[in-house]
Parts: structure tokens; sequence; C-alpha cells
């Protein structure tokens, strides 16, 4: 009986060593996402830095970076406009505000609030080769999350297309006119765009300085001084444009290129999936992080996808592993509660500047922006005004015909319309900049507006 009871004891005592032995190896190893409990070990020295730098507040017009300029062994402040001082915290008051660059930094606040889900520590000997496993340069997850980003916002088909990853929307434009352009040399293809139009288009096609392709300017234009038969025709489709926001389509038809990087919702509303042969779209005005400069064309023919793969192959033999990984992490955020959280801030954020922006400039008679009209967004199911990146403005005075000098004497740094190939009469305002750029420029538009019927109240 004694032998027994010891026997038993023995066998339970080796099924509970047992047990916690599994336990434990599926804790630390088998478990997938309780790994994170396993002690920081390599990872833990730059984690602390990452940490340190982003605790430096610089006064909160300003940011500090792990890989900024360091001044006695501290990173230096990175200050916004008109801000200076070792900690940002001194206003320069008749600073000229900066309205003219593109940079996305209003989305900032929403990657702050998410900060632990959306950083990325990346190991010393990660993805040191070109290629994946699969011998591909693009990686597979990345693109499951892409596609599954526009099925949420519903702005793109992507079914039966091909996905390919280019050094931010630039590069894949001009690949797309290359993979659509006319082999034959002694007819090089003519390349279009409607006034006014992002003036890369026309940058990039002289200087690559191509046999087979060359820029011709404005769509409209050019159709009414020549036929479109027997002529090879390239047409760029910016939609919403860039610079005045409004939803475009092909004049011509034919060779089209959809250059869809600001149809996202905060920025327009969602009416349907674009369904085009060539459609780019680029993760700077998804997310707001231009310097990670990363973009995808979602491409329908597979002669057209082959060549701009092979472009991007030649180019640059693929995008960085280490910028595929952070946006993939940045994605896996974007696509939380089916995109909500994201869309939800930003359009907030772009909605709100521009009632600021629109009850300040109804004021005037001297300024004029361009007209907004609601349509139903599909993605918030409601009926809303668009909320373009740029304020198009128009000085209406006859002899105020440049009107970023207007602007400048200011202290209102603007993007002149011939920029665009449209009348110096017209500038664009940047509305995506930092909140400190926005409330600057709005002071100086204020301040411009009470010049013509008194003082206003400050919005």
């Amino acid at each position: 009986m004694e032998k027994t009871k010891k026997y038993c004891y023995g066998f339970c005592l080796l099924i509970s060593i047992a047990i916690n032995i599994l336990f434990t190896i599926n804790l630390y190893v088998g478990g997938g996402q309780e790994i994170s409990h396993r002690p920081l070990t390599w990872s833990e020295k730059a984690a602390v830095e990452a940490e340190e730098v982003a605790a430096i507040s610089c006064s909160g017009h300003g940011r500090a970076y792990v890989d900024g300029i360091v001044l006695d062994g501290k990173p230096v402040c990175e200050c916004h406009v008109c801000y200076g001082g070792t900690d940002c915290s001194e206003l320069s008051p008749g600073c000229a505000t900066d309205a003219d660059g593109g940079d996305p930094i209003f989305m900032e606040p929403f990657w702050m609030q998410h900060a632990s889900d959306s950083a990325v520590v990346i190991s010393g000997w990660h993805r040191m080769s070109y290629r994946y496993a699969d011998d591909t340069m693009m990686s597979k997850e990345l693109e499951t999350y892409i596609r599954k980003m526009h099925s949420i916002v519903k702005n793109a088909v992507t079914e039966g297309r091909y996905v390919v990853f280019g050094i931010g929307s630039t590069q894949l434009l001009n690949a797309a006119v290359y993979a659509l352009s006319s082999e034959n040399s002694s007819s090089p293809s003519n390349v279009l765009a409607s006034a006014p139009f992002f003036p890369t288009y026309k940058a990039q096609t002289v200087f690559f300085n191509s046999e087979n392709f060359q820029f011709e300017g404005d769509t409209n234009s050019w159709q009414s001084n020549n036929s479109t038969n027997n002529m090879d025709v390239i047409e760029f489709v910016t939609s919403p444009n860039n610079p005045d926001g409004e939803l475009k389509d092909s004049v011509i038809g034919g060779k089209t290129i959809y250059d869809h990087a600001y149809l996202w919702p905060h920025f327009t509303p969602i009416t349907g999936p674009s369904d085009h042969d060539v459609m780019i779209f680029t993760l700077s005005k998804l997310t707001g992080h231009a310097g990670t400069r990363f973009g995808w064309a979602i491409i329908k023919d597979k002669d057209i996808y082959e060549k701009v793969l092979s472009y991007i192959s030649f180019a640059d033999f693929g995008i960085s592993k280490d910028t595929q990984l952070r946006v993939l992490k940045l994605l896996k955020v974007a696509v939380e509660g089916d995109g909500q959280p994201l869309f939800r801030f930003s359009y907030r954020k772009m909605s709100d500047r521009w009632d600021r922006l629109t009850s300040v400039m109804s004021k005037s008679t001297r300024f004029s922006i361009q007209q907004r009209h609601p349509l139903h967004c599909n993605f918030f199911n409601e009926t809303r005004l668009p909320s373009p990146a740029y304020a198009w403005v128009k000085c209406e005075r006859e002899e105020e015909y440049d009107c970023g000098a207007v602007l400048e004497a200011g202290k209102i740094i603007g993007r002149s319309g011939s920029t665009f190939s449209a009348e110096d009469r017209y500038t664009r305002l940047s509305l995506i900049r930092s909140q400190d750029d926005f409330e600057l420029l709005l002071q100086r538009l204020t301040e411009f507006v009470s010049l013509e019927k008194g003082s206003i109240e400050t919005m």
C-alpha cells in the first residue's frame, strides 16, 4: 500500500513537471503573441535610446530624433518653422509662415497616440539578402495588407490586379510612363496632363529625355490642336487633383495613369472604387510618412506590370527591406478597427482646418479659394464636403496678377500657380503641415483680411 502511494505521488510529480515544461515552452517559444514576455536582451539598448529621445519635448514646437544632430551628447531639437532656441520655445514674431511644402505632419499626433503599436526595432542582421525567401523583392505580407487597406476603404479595385512597390509614388509615375510608352523612337508617345497639374509629371519626363516619350503639356490645349488618330498618347489623371483637390477623369481616354495620392477619406469622400488600368498610391498621404518613401502601383495588364517591375529592378534592385518592414507595421495599425480610428482622426483634423480657413476667407473680397461640393462618402457612410490637402488661393484684384508675391509680402510662402502650369494669379497653400504651421498661416491670413474690412477676431 505504501509503495502504491509513493508511486502515485511520484507519477503526479512527473506529470506536474511535464505540464509546467510544456507551458513554459508554449509561453516563450510557441505562443507567438506571448513572445513579448521574454526579457529584452540585444534590443533593450535601442529601445531605451528611442524612448529617451522621444521624451525630449522641444516645448511642443519641434522634435528630437535618434538620427539627429548630437550636441554635448544629447540630440538637438529640430524646431518647427518660426520657432527657435535650444528647446524650440522662442517664437520669431516677424517670421514668414511656410505653406509651400507637402509634408503631412498633421498626422503626427495620431502616431504618438499609437507609439507602442507602430514602433519598429530592427536587428542588425535583419534581411541582409537582396531577396525574400520566395526569391522576390517584395514582401508578400505587406502586399496582403495593402490589398486589405483598399478593401476596407473601397477606393480601388485590387482583385485580379498586380501590385508593384516603388520609392514613393514619384518613381512609379515615370516607371508607368516607361511601361506604357511607344517602342518606336521615330514616333514617341505624347505625355499629357490637365492644368493645373502636379509639376513632377513634366519635370521627370523632360529629365529622363527618352526617345520613346515626350511631354506635350496641357491635355485640353494639346487636344484642340492635334488629332489623336494614329498618335500615341499617355495621359496623367490626378484625382483628387493637386493643387485644387478636384476629382478628375480622363479627357482623351486610352493610355492613362491615375495618380491617386490623395484618394483617402481624410481628403475626399470615397464615392466608389477606382477601376483603371494603372493606379498609383503613396504612403505619405495615407499615413503621413513622407520620409519613408514608399508607394505602390495597382496594374491590370500583366505585360505593363512586368515592365514596371523591370524598371524598379534596374533602377534600385528593389525597395529597402527596412522600409517594407516599417510600412507593414504602420499598415497593421492603420487597418485596426476597419480603418476608423486613423481616418476619423485625420478627417477631423482636415475638416476643422477647412472650417476655420473658410470662415476667414469668406470675409475677404481680395482672396478666394476653390469651391467644394458635398458628395456621399461610402467609407464614412455620410454626405460630406471634401477636405483637400491644399487651398488653391486666387487673388481677385485685377492688378494683383502675382498672387505668390502678394502673399509673400504678408509673410506667407506658398507655391505659385505657374508651377502647376496655371496663372500666377493663383497660389497653392499647404494645409497638411504641423499645427504650429497651420495656426501661423491662419494668423497671417486673418491679418490680411482684417486690412480689408477692419479687424476681425482671430479664429
